[in-house]
């Protein structure tokens, strides 16, 4: 089962950026982050209440909330990176380089977690990496200073490396809790954090200025998140972080397809071939 859980994540991510793209023209990308955590916090916790895990609260050992708490720092860095990635950049161009994050996800889980891996994912790693690498053009490298949309990169590479710890911490985090508890405890912290940064910023006006189209798109990738969320932990929590973290990544097919209908987005040849490396590197990833 933990396969079709990590395959919906897979699905609900990559509707995420989209959505979050539509909600993000005008608004803040960091008052749109924080806006939208609200909507995840209150899915969590609803469905922390349909299966009564609640109550498994008081039994948590300390160390687990240490980690699921770290989890959630690292979950909150990394949407607040990846956002402002999308505010300044093409979805097509950011999320390669954010799902660059599977292969130091799989180098972390082989040294902390001592997952095994073999030659052949080995060799599907490297078709992942080469994949990305091919995604990303020279000029989006060169582009990163100015106050023009190079600047998305730098933060589209933050967001590669937090979600990377995110795995890994999530991983841990959640041995011996239920699932859904765990998300919904990570979920509150990225909350303080994500509304941290906004009162740090001075934007906490701005939040009342959200357009109502905007703040429903906003709404929209929250619960996206939410479930992609529930989905990808009751993955973690029932198979390897080195293979349910790449599946996960194949939200990069779904967000590539949708981008191309409802942005214009288009990918070169150069681009297609990695996307088909990534995806190839993926699925063997998975199966190997």
């Amino acid at each position: 089962m933990w396969l079709l859980y990590a395959a919906g994540s897979a699905l609900f991510a990559g509707l995420t950026s989209i959505l979050a793209k539509c909600g993000i023209r005008k608004t803040d990308s960091t008052v749109a982050t924080a806006v939208r955590t609200v909507v995840i916090l209150l899915f969590s916790w609803l469905i922390v209440g349909i299966v009564g895990s609640a109550d498994q609260i008081s039994s948590i050992s300390g160390e687990t909330l240490l980690f699921l708490a770290l989890s959630g720092a690292a979950t909150g860095a990394s949407w607040l990176c990846y956002f402002r990635a999308l505010q300044l950049g093409d979805i097509n161009k950011v999320v390669p380089i954010d799902k660059s994050s599977t292969v130091l996800t799989i180098l972390l889980a082989v040294l902390f977690l001592q997952e095994g891996i073999s030659a052949p994912k080995a060799l599907a790693a490297a078709a992942i990496a080469a994949g990305i690498l091919l995604m990303i053009e020279k000029k989006d490298v060169q582009e990163t200073k100015g106050s023009g949309r190079g600047g998305w990169f730098l933060y589209a590479a933050g967001s590669a490396f937090f979600a990377s710890l995110t795995s890994i911490l999530g991983k841990i985090g959640i041995a011996g809790v239920e699932s859904n508890l765990g998300t919904a405890i990570r979920t509150g912290v990225v909350l303080v954090m994500a509304w941290l940064m906004v009162f740090v910023t001075g934007k906490q006006k701005e939040a009342a200025k959200i357009e109502k189209k905007e703040l429903a798109f906003i709404c929209l990738s929250g619960i996206a998140t939410g479930a992609s969320w529930l989905c990808y932990y009751r993955a973690l929590q029932e198979g390897p972080a080195s293979v349910v973290a790449p599946i996960d990544k194949l939200s990069v097919l779904v967000t590539v397809v949708f981008s191309y209908f409802v942005f214009g987005e288009k990918l070169g040849r150069k681009a297609m071939a990695g996307l088909t490396l990534l995806t190839a590197g993926t699925v063997a990833m998975a199966i190997l």
